[in-house]
This record gives C-alpha cells, structure tokens and sequence, in this order.
C-alpha cells in the first residue's frame, strides 16, 4: 500500500505546496480579479479532488509534475491576463511577432498535460492499457476538453460581454478558437508520441508496488 513507500509522497506534497503558493501570489492584486478567477477554477476544482483522493487514486510523479506545472501556466495567466504576461511580451518583440504569444503556450498545454492525466485514467480503469485505441482516444478526449472550453470562453462572452475580453484574450485575432484548439491538438499530439513510454513504466511501477489498484 501507499503508506509502506512514504518516500513516495514527497514529491506530490512538494508540489501541492507549491501550486498554493504559486496561486496565492497570482491571487496578490491581478489585473482583473474576474479574470483570475476564470483562468484559476480549474486548479480551486482539481487539487483538492487530487488531494481528496490521493490515496484511493494515486497519481504517478511524472503526471503530478504536469499538472502542476500547468497549474503555474494557469496561475500566471490569470494573474496578468495572457495577452499581458511579460514573457510573452518578450518572446513577441524579441522574434517580431504581432501578438503575445502565451495564450498559445497555454492551449499547447491544455492538450500535452491532459494527455497524461487522460492516459492515466484509461489505462488504470479500462481494457485499454496496452490497445492501439488509447492514444487516439486520448488526444480525442483532449479535442474535446479544448472544444468544451471554448464553448465556456463563449458563454463568458455572451454573459460578460466586454468585461470578459481579458478572459478571452483573442488580441484581434478572428481564427483565435481555431489556433487554440489546434494548440491543443499538436499539444496531445507530442505528449502521446514523446511521453508514452516513460509514463507506462511509472503506470508498471505503480502498480507493483500495490498502491496503484486499476479500478475495474
């Protein structure tokens, strides 16, 4: 069971850590307080469900690593809105671009973090460790989520109006719903092609140790 390798929670209780930190400083006077809190509601809804549940699911340490690594993305964004986040800033007058480009850095993430966590899932719970079906399935789930957030950046549209704009963050550009979702896509992609492997032998780990039970 997970108490007989405490060497293991050290890692996810590190990152829990810093996730709280990284939010209470994003939370420090934002740009827009509605903003930040649009950007941040998947990390006030998903830690404390990866918390709650760490011990009848626990994760592998490389999809711990993900998420809070894109919890810190999501953190950031929030704080500055993405079409402000100094970085992207520099990326954009440093390579002469024509719009910040960290609202796009942010979807590519969207796709390659779920892409793990989604693969988790399937292979832990389903017959389909192992099939050709679950990479496909997994970059098809993380299609869907992007679409599905797209159509939550719409309905904040519809509510907001121009308050929601810094949510949006589409900086002028018509095909912004488009380049997001194909951010996701190419983002799925490289995390399923470069990452498979090496998350399988942490999935084979996991469960020799016993703390990882597929759920059946």
């Amino acid at each position: 069971m997970l108490e007989r390798h405490p060497g293991r929670r050290v890692l996810p209780t590190a990152l829990v850590a810093l996730v709280v930190a990284g939010l209470a400083v994003s939370a420090w006077n934002p740009h827009d307080r509605t903003t930040w809190l649009l950007e941040t509601v998947w990390v006030l809804l998903g830690l404390p469900l990866a918390v709650l549940f760490r011990r009848r699911f626990p994760l592998t340490n490389l999809l711990c690593c993900l998420l809070a690594a894109h919890a810190l993305v999501l953190a950031v964004g929030g704080h500055y809105t993405y079409a402000q986040v100094p970085v992207g800033d520099w990326v954009r007058d440093g390579l002469g671009l024509a719009r910040n480009p960290y609202d796009r850095f942010g979807h590519l993430m969207q796709g390659f973090v779920p892409a793990v966590l989604v693969r988790e899932v399937l292979s832990r719970t389903s017959p389909l460790r192992g099939s050709r079906w679950l990479a496909p399935l997994t970059v098809c789930a993380c299609l869907a989520f992007s679409a599905l957030f797209e159509m939550f950046e719409w309905a904040a549209a519809v509510i907001g109006g121009h308050s929601a704009d810094a949510f949006l963050a589409t900086q002028g550009d018509v095909w912004d719903t488009q380049w997001d979702t194909f951010c996701a896509l190419i983002g799925a992609t490289l995390s399923v092609v470069l990452l498979s492997r090496a998350h399988d032998r942490q999935l084979d780990a996991l469960r020799s140790e016993g703390s990882g039970k597929d759920v059946r």
